[in-house]
């Protein structure tokens, strides 16, 4: 009788086409730093089959950045016991391929880890990372007494001009970073040279992963590149007396982010021969400023479409998808990550009373109602079972 009832299940699960996906957070939701959630096991045991093949739609939307999208993919494969195909990740900077105004420009690029050929995989030919700008101008990283030059070294001349700042992630030595590039935006793209006067409006600037704080193994959140911005952000205006502008911010909870997202949920869908549409999206994160706030963004902006005919446009009109398939994108906030009811430094949900401090990007308006997420659970096993549950698939 139970090996009916499990042939049943399995005819169910072949049967019945998925008709919603999942966007799943990485850091804080499956890992933490380099251990793997024991949650994250369990809820994958409910979502592949015995062959190894997921039955629903699933992208992880991380706002890392710091590693090359395959390489990110054979890091979950490895953790999580089943194939994840490089197209089911999106770091916080993959949406920066839409930015093909930019690509053939000369970029100054920050960050961290394969920066170049992370840069090259979005489109950009050419770039410049901070380490080679310093070598270039040694006499613009004084800071560190130990890395001054002990002699006074020529002028550099022929150093072409630098077109635009990108920004993939947070960096090592952030004096250096901060330095070189207000140097870039002060100087008009040369910084061996002086200006009387800072131009404005300054260089293009792009930006990915605005999350204040992240969680890895430490008790407390650490933070992350937009800890970063912040400091970009602050030093230029108090030097200029001018706001910094960007070009282009990506990551969550940026709209362009998810829409990105489900692009990739239905190819994956119409790549597995699910023919019906993928109509509800659940984005499970442990981050209320970042993955609540941006599902909830996302889910607002699905509402208007609906109601008001929007057209389905990327920042700034980059990206012209197909009309949007998805009605809705559920936000499930989990606990075992940047949020916790009793941390030290975490963001409550608003649940009415004093409002909880603001940690995301100056660009993003505070909502406070976007911050409360439709579901809180525990991890992300109970998030699986709730979708599931609220499907009327079953629970394996």
């Amino acid at each position: 009788m139970l090996s009916c009832w499990f042939e049943f299940l399995s005819s169910y699960f072949s049967s019945s086409p998925p008709t919603f996906g999942f966007l799943l957070d990485i850091d804080g939701v499956l890992v933490r730093g380099h251990r793997v959630i024991p949650a994250a096991l369990k809820a994958f045991r409910r979502l592949v089959s015995a062959q190894g093949q997921l039955q629903v739609p699933v992208v992880f939307v991380t706002n890392a950045g710091n590693i090359l999208q395959h390489g990110k993919a054979q890091e979950l494969s490895a953790l999580l016991g089943f194939k994840v195909e490089p197209d089911q990740v999106i770091l916080s900077h993959s949406p920066m391929k839409l930015f093909s105004q930019y690509h053939e420009k000369l970029m100054l690029v920050s960050g961290q880890g394969p920066l170049v050929e992370n840069a090259q995989e979005l489109g950009f030919k050419n770039v410049v990372s901070v380490d080679e700008l310093r070598v270039a101008f040694p006499v613009l990283d004084m800071v560190d007494l130990q890395r001054r030059p002990k002699t006074t070294p020529l002028p550099r001349n022929g150093f072409p001009t630098i077109e635009g700042v990108l920004l993939l992630g947070e960096p090592v030595r952030w004096e250096t970073s901060l330095q070189l590039i207000i140097d870039v935006l002060l100087s008009n793209g040369n910084p061996g040279t002086g200006v009387a006067t800072a131009p404005y409006p300054h260089l293009p600037v792009l930006a990915s992963n605005m999350d204040l704080l992240w969680m890895a193994e430490a008790r407390m959140p650490r933070f992350g590149h937009g800890t970063f911005l912040l400091c970009l952000e602050t030093i230029y205006r108090k030097v200029t007396g001018r706001e910094l502008q960007y070009k282009g911010l990506t990551g969550k909870p940026s709209i362009l982010t998810y829409q990105y997202a489900e692009e990739l949920i239905r190819q994956q869908a119409e790549r597995r021969g699910w023919a019906a549409p993928i109509r509800r999206l659940y984005a499970v994160g442990d981050n209320p400023m970042s993955d609540v706030y941006g599902a909830n963004l996302f889910h607002q902006y699905l509402q208007m479409a609906k109601r008001e005919g929007a057209e389905e446009l990327g920042a700034g009109g980059l990206w012209k998808q197909r009309p949007s398939a998805a009605q809705s994108c559920a936000s499930i906030l989990v606990c075992t990550g940047v949020y916790s009811p009793t941390a030290v430094g975490s963001t409550e949900p608003v649940r009415g009373g004093e409002e909880p401090p603001f940690h995301g990007h100056r660009d993003f308006g505070f909502s406070p109602g976007l911050m409360e997420a439709s579901h809180v659970v525990n991890d992300v096993d109970e998030a699986v079972q709730l979708v599931l549950h609220k499907e009327g698939w079953a629970l394996l």
